[in-house]
């Protein structure tokens, strides 16, 4: 049975739904990204980066392929192709007693793939950035 918390992260994923964020992210969660080198504390700083990638992940070939759960943590695998180019990536995800994510890592492969995310997800910062 997969805990509440990783129930609540795929339902976010399924229907591409941002605004669900805010109930399942910690006040004081930390996002640590496999482009940007410094942790990302906060609620709303991690809900714009994780916004952010399902836009640039939204796609029909994202999909996760494996699951591994600790006591209060979970790694989630996924692939998806964008471009033509096949990513591989894993979601380290961390939640409190709450059921709240408290960390959320992102660990993507290969090389092409992080120059690309990288490249996507900062045209999408910029954007959603202009809209608020």
């Amino acid at each position: 049975m997969n805990p509440q918390a990783v129930i609540e992260w795929h339902k976010i994923v399924q229907q591409r739904d941002p605004a669900l964020l805010d109930a399942l992210l910690a006040d004081d969660v930390v996002f640590l990204s496999p482009i940007v080198h410094h942790p990302q504390v906060g609620k709303e700083l991690t809900k714009t980066y994780l916004t952010a990638a399902i836009h640039v992940l939204d796609s029909r070939s994202f999909s996760y392929v494996g699951q591994w759960f600790g006591t209060d943590s979970a790694v989630l695998e996924f692939v998806t192709t964008i471009d033509g180019i096949e990513i591989n990536g894993a979601d380290f995800i961390t939640w409190n007693e709450d059921d709240r994510i408290v960390q959320f890592k992102v660990m993507v492969r290969p090389l092409k793939a992080i120059n690309l995310l990288h490249q996507l997800m900062a045209a999408q910062l910029v954007k959603s950035k202009h809209r608020s």
